[in-house]
């Protein structure tokens, strides 16, 4: 089992992108239209995101990543979109 120690603190979205700010202070941002979910989503949705100690999540999208995934560069941009 892995302990993470660095949380989320916020997450937001802006101008095609999506920044979440860790307890550090680090700022992992990424392009919003790296991932099919919210690439096809309206801004109002890509706005509405609940953290977690251990990800996010867009409850309007039904998508969720994983801090470790995002820290990795992965952005859900290799899943199957759903039709």
């Amino acid at each position: 089992m892995s302990t993470l120690i660095d949380k989320p603190k916020s997450a937001s979205y802006s101008e095609g992108y999506v920044s979440i700010v860790m307890e550090s202070g680090t700022d992992h941002r990424f392009p919003a239209d790296q991932n099919p979910r919210l690439a096809r989503g309206t801004d109002r949705q890509r706005k509405n995101i609940v953290i977690s100690p251990f990800g996010v999540h867009w409850p309007d999208l039904d998508e969720d990543l994983s801090i470790a995934g995002i820290v990795r560069g992965d952005f859900g941009q290799f899943q199957k979109p759903n039709p």
